[in-house]
């Protein structure tokens, strides 16, 4: 992402991100574009400014449609569950059909290609979550480019938890999989984990600048990382940086351009002849990075394993809560990301929670005794559970 677009580009970012209404949005959005100058360097931010318009478009007239009482294929699913989960693959790998198993969804199975046609959603349960798994329509050459339901399908892995990449075995396995992670690069999809992760949430106005740095700045200092934001018109956020990060990485949070998914390869039809082979050449294309998880949907193999694999894949934890002088704790856990505090799972149940946060009891195996008493930036494990008490 480049670094010192011109002031006038800057203004018209800030404007475009102000604004709510779509059509304000999208001729704003075409505003700054015409500011950006056109070179190697901001070819990447043009790409995905034209995508966030072409998505504005889509969804506008999506909404015209349902307005009107029109059918049409659905362009955003609601997340439900624990976790919202994604399967992605080119045309007839499987799946509908594991879409069909996991979840129970009434969903066509059938050999011709793009049977799919929109975003279809089934529940999913492991143990004491509830996993919402979502079939998109096939990838294909271009899908990054607008082609086909590309768009829609695309726009659903940003927007999701986790990605299942399926490929079918018994066809070229490398050439599926390079397919699906070039148009998700092409999208600025990352399946594999950053050198930087930069989260920067908007705060109430007078809240001003706070930069947590849990990583280190390479190229540039905390003061410059500032004046860039506030360039941008963001006076007030917190700014977490993780990881390596340069100043474009700081840039490109600020445009949300580059998201990471982490994801699992789905190898269908592992009981085909040669499958062996072909998973070996799948791990030559992705090394230790991603789990390849063998299985098949018509025999019904490996599929037990799936669950565990989701749930590792998610980096997630689950944590029970106990209201004070409640024997029992709740039996429906929070799902909180691993390393999380305890006031981090107080802003996610409420936000007097945080604000009013006294301290918090623990019940947990690792711990000498139980319950102990412990103060918010406590790191919770999965299966702990917490009474929090409030001022």
């Amino acid at each position: 992402m480049p670094a010192n677009l011109p002031a006038e580009a800057r203004h018209k970012w800030r404007e475009a991100s102000e604004v709510r209404r779509p059509e304000e949005k999208i001729k704003k959005l075409q505003e700054f574009l015409s500011l950006v100058p056109k070179h190697k360097g901001t070819e990447n931010l043009r790409a995905q400014v034209k995508r966030k318009i072409a998505i504005l478009r889509r969804d506008a007239a999506e909404k015209r449609r349902r307005k009107a009482g029109a059918s049409g294929p659905r362009f955003f699913i609601e997340k439900e569950g624990d976790a919202q989960i994604v399967i992605l693959g080119a045309t007839n790998v499987g799946r509908s059909s594991l879409l069909s198993i996991l979840t129970n969804a009434k969903v066509e199975v059938s050999d011709y290609p793009y049977t799919t046609k929109e975003l279809t959603p089934g529940m999913f349960p492991y143990q004491d979550l509830q996993l919402q798994m979502v079939e998109a329509p096939a990838l294909m050459e271009g899908s990054a480019d607008g082609g086909a339901w590309g768009l829609q399908t695309l726009t659903a892995a940003r927007n999701a938890d986790g990605l299942l990449l399926m490929i079918d075995l018994s066809r070229d396995p490398v050439k599926q999989l390079s397919l699906i992670l070039q148009e998700l690069e092409s999208a600025r999809i990352l399946t594999r984990k950053p050198k930087a992760r930069i989260e920067i949430e908007r705060k109430y106005v007078g809240a001003g600048l706070k930069i947590i740095l849990l990583g280190r700045l390479i190229d540039c200092t905390s003061k410059d990382v500032e004046q860039l934001l506030k360039s941008y018109g963001i006076h007030d956020a917190t700014v977490k940086i993780q990881g390596e990060a340069k100043v474009d990485d700081v840039e490109d949070a600020i445009f949300e351009g580059t998201a990471y998914r982490p994801a699992i390869v789905i190898a269908n039809k592992a009981d085909f002849p040669d499958a062996a082979k072909k998973i070996e050449q799948l791990k030559g294309l992705v090394g230790e990075e991603m789990r390849i998880l063998p299985l098949s949907c018509e025999a019904r193999l490996g599929l037990e394993e799936l669950g565990s694999e989701v749930f590792e894949m998610l980096d997630i934890i689950r944590v029970y809560t106990k209201e004070p002088n409640r024997k029992s704790p709740s039996k429906k856990p929070f799902t909180i990301r691993k390393g999380s505090s305890i006031l981090d799972l107080a802003k996610q149940i409420h936000s007097d929670f945080y604000r009013q946060f006294s301290y918090a009891k623990v019940w947990s195996k690792r711990l000498r005794f139980s319950p102990q008493k412990v103060g918010g930036a406590f790191t919770l494990e999965d299966g702990d559970t917490v009474e929090i008490h409030m001022r």
